[in-house]
Parts: structure tokens; sequence; C-alpha cells
């Protein structure tokens, strides 16, 4: 929290009345607590406290500002919300599911918030009624900028989203310029629960033969999960290249650098077991690593260098396939190059956002052009932006 306005909401909103069937310990503590389960997964929960203050944050409320949240929950960021934006504004929250729309109108009521309008309906279309919109802001994740979101949103007004670019999930504040183009305020990793309904989107990560084991492709090409596996039945040597990673690097770091300015660029997934999963790196529940993949080999980021000097001082390597060395030395390299700039991180990255197919200008060295369904994201750290 860096403002006095979060701060108060926080203060005066009790957070233990939208989890009134968790312990005050649990409900007060600085995790995200899952409230709804379907055949084992989570499908909504309430997000981590330190989260919902970076978010509300990025999205800059004030007083009188008019607020869609797509992705009701528990009700307890709309309440927050409802409170910055006072009684001169107003707050609609929408969610695909009734139930969980139910459960938030009598969290709202015990703690006495009615500023808070409740919808049952699929986000993914906003909600037209109460647009323009000063602020949109999602608390479920997604892989693209639907037209309707940016069509009931107010000339200058913020759209806020967990945003995945190429496998990492990134909560993305766009502002939404007079010549229709959203460009980012600010950006910090996160991990949300995905939007349901027709934004979902497809499902990215594919499982492998090899048991426990699937990936993911970290680019705008598919990955051939048969190259893969053919590659992992080949398992070459380890080696070293200068750069420690740690979990988050992974993801947010070199991993969306890699994700960004190399393709070929993958994450290979475990469950905890099946072959290699020893060499890879607890990632949220699971385990996981960076790969470059082609079509003659592989190459991973491995947990365990080949000695212990060279986990003093940097990153393993392993190589996979007869082109597993090839693909290992691309991996080496970049990981050089990202080190050389600073190693640079979700926070530093930047975007344009330009909603349909519009001719693109000339873009800089080292700034991607991720492309989704409703729009071109143009993305790049400070120096290439």
């Amino acid at each position: 929290m860096r403002s006095p306005a979060v701060e108060a909401a926080f203060r005066a909103v009790p957070r233990h009345l939208f989890l009134p069937e968790e312990p005050l310990r649990r409900a007060y503590a600085d995790e995200a607590v899952a409230v709804q389960f379907a055949d084992g997964v989570a499908t909504s929960s309430a997000s981590q406290p330190s989260m919902m203050a970076i978010m509300l944050e990025q999205l800059d409320l004030r007083p009188g500002h008019r607020v869609l949240e797509i992705g009701a929950g528990t009700g307890y960021n709309a309440a927050l919300m409802s409170h910055v934006v006072g009684p001169a504004g107003a707050v609609t929250a929408i969610d695909i599911d009734a139930e969980l729309i139910a459960r938030a109108d009598r969290h709202l009521a015990a703690a006495g918030v009615t500023g808070v309008a409740l919808v049952s309906g699929d986000g993914a279309l906003g909600h037209p009624p109460g647009a323009p919109y000063d602020r949109i802001v999602l608390t479920v994740g997604s892989a693209d900028i639907r037209p309707e979101w940016v069509a009931q949103l107010a000339p200058g007004g913020k759209l806020l989203l967990p945003l995945t670019v190429r496998g990492s999930q990134l909560s993305v504040a766009l502002t939404l310029g007079a010549d229709g183009v959203l460009r980012s305020d600010s950006v910090r990793s996160c991990a949300f629960i995905r939007l349901r309904g027709v934004g979902a989107g497809p499902e990215t990560t594919v499982p492998l033969a090899h048991p426990g084991l699937s990936v993911q492709p970290a680019g705008d090409d598919p990955v051939d999960p048969g190259l893969v596996d053919a590659a992992l039945d080949d398992p070459g040597p380890v080696v070293g290249a200068d750069g420690v990673l740690g979990a988050a690097d992974l993801w947010d770091g070199f991993g969306l650098y890699l994700a960004l300015t190399t393709p070929g660029a993958c994450r290979l997934l475990a469950n905890g077991s099946g072959r290699g999963a020893q060499e890879l790196t607890p990632m949220g529940p699971g385990l996981g690593t960076l790969a470059l993949a082609g079509r003659d080999g592989l190459a991973a980021v491995v947990a365990d260098a080949a000695d212990a000097a060279q986990r003093a001082r940097g990153t393993g390597i392993r190589a996979f396939g007869p082109g597993g060395g090839d693909r290992a030395r691309e991996l080496a390299a970049a990981l050089e190059r990202w080190v050389a700039v600073g190693r640079p991180q979700a926070a530093g990255l930047r975007m344009h956002v330009l909603p349909g197919t519009r001719p693109l200008a000339p873009v800089a060295p080292g700034v991607a052009i991720v492309t989704t369904e409703h729009c071109r994201i143009v993305a790049g750290w400070d120096a290439a932006a």
C-alpha cells in the first residue's frame, strides 16, 4: 500500500466477513484462499491481500469513478473499491457463476456495503448498461484483451487485468489513449485463476508421453510435443552458463525475456514426478524449467549444475537430442544477454496494445509483437520500448 485511500479501504472493510467459514488467522493471512472447486481444481479464490493492494494502487481509483469488476469472487475487492470511489462513484461486479454472485451479495450485506451492484453474466462481454467506465478491472486471468472491454472504457480510462504474455501472467494497467491505443502504466507479476466462458481461450499446456511432464510454448508458434518427447529420450551433458537463476526468474525475469526475444522458447512442467523431475525447480504447486526447442533437439535449464563450482557461479543447461548442443549454446547466449542488460524483470516491461488489425509502425530491435485473437501487443523493456 502506498496511498492513504487504499490504506483507509483496507482498514475499513473487514476481510473476515467475506470469508465467514475461515478462522480469523487464515482470513487475515497474506495468502490467497480458494473458495470454490470443480473436480478438485480451484475455480474461485479470495486473492492474496498484498496482491490486491498492488492492483488497487495500479488502478489509481478516485472518488466518483465508475468501475466494472470482472470476477466478483467473495465481493471483498468490490467493497474495497466502493470505499475508495465513495458515494459519488459506482462499482459493478459481474461473475459468470450465479452462486458466487449470491455469496458476494450475502458478504456485502454482512459488511454493510451498499455501493456495489452485482450482475450474473459473462464478464468477457463486459456490462454495457453501466458503460462507459472510468476503470475496468479483471480479477481473473486472460490471454487476450477483448474489444468489449475497450469499447466500454471511457476515454482516458484504465483497464487492469492479469494478462498472459507468452506464458507469464502479468498484472498490467493500461490507459486508453485518444488514438485508441492502450499503453501500459505499470506491470507486476501475478498468478490468477483463468477467465471462464467465451473468453477462456485455448489450453496451451500440452501433456507429453513422459509421465508427469508437459510442455508450455512461450511463443506464438506451437511446440511439437512429439519432438520434445524424442529429445528427452536422448539426454546429453550439462553445460554451465554464467548467471544464477531463482524460481521467479524462470517465469517473469529470464523466462519472460527469453519468450519475447528467442524463437522456440518453452517451459517444461511437472507434477512432482516423472523422469528428470529432480532437475526441475519448484514453481507454484509443481515443478518446472525453461527450455529452448528445435526440430533437432532441446536444451533446458536444470536445477543443479555439473559441479559445486559451477553451481556457485551460474546455471546448468542440459542438452537433449542430436541438436541439443546447439540449443544449449543458444540458451546460454540468451542468458548472457539478459544478464548483460541488467536482468530485466516484469516490472520494467512496457506495452502498447493495438486493438484489431491496424497497421503497425516498424518496431525497434528487441521489441516483440505478441499476436492474440483480438489485438496485437508491442512489448519491450525501457531501453527498447
